[in-house]
């Protein structure tokens, strides 16, 4: 079996103790984004499996947005990334 070489880290363990890969990131092509998706990205992230600049230039993503998700998610976890439920968790 073949492994490519990547940098970095190939999985994280995540503070609940299940564990990230970059298997479990989400295609570079992705173009609907489900609150479970961006907060894998995030998760990723936070927790060193991807550079933010690998992040932002692999997703596409502005710094803006993504910072918009990360603070969501740090604040008040996956639920506030839902499009539905964005009004109910914004900061005035």
């Amino acid at each position: 079996m073949y492994l490519k070489r990547v940098d970095g880290p190939r999985q994280v363990t995540l503070p609940d103790g299940s564990i990230l890969c970059r298997a479990d990131l989400p295609p570079p092509d992705t173009r609907r984004w489900v609150a479970s998706r961006k907060a894998i990205v995030v998760k990723a992230v936070i927790h060193g499996l991807i550079p933010q600049s690998e992040a932002l230039s692999r997703y596409a993503l502005s710094e803006e947005e993504f910072a918009l998700w990360r603070q969501a998610v740090e604040l008040h976890g996956e639920k506030a990334l839902k499009v539905t439920t964005i009004q109910k968790y914004r900061q005035l």
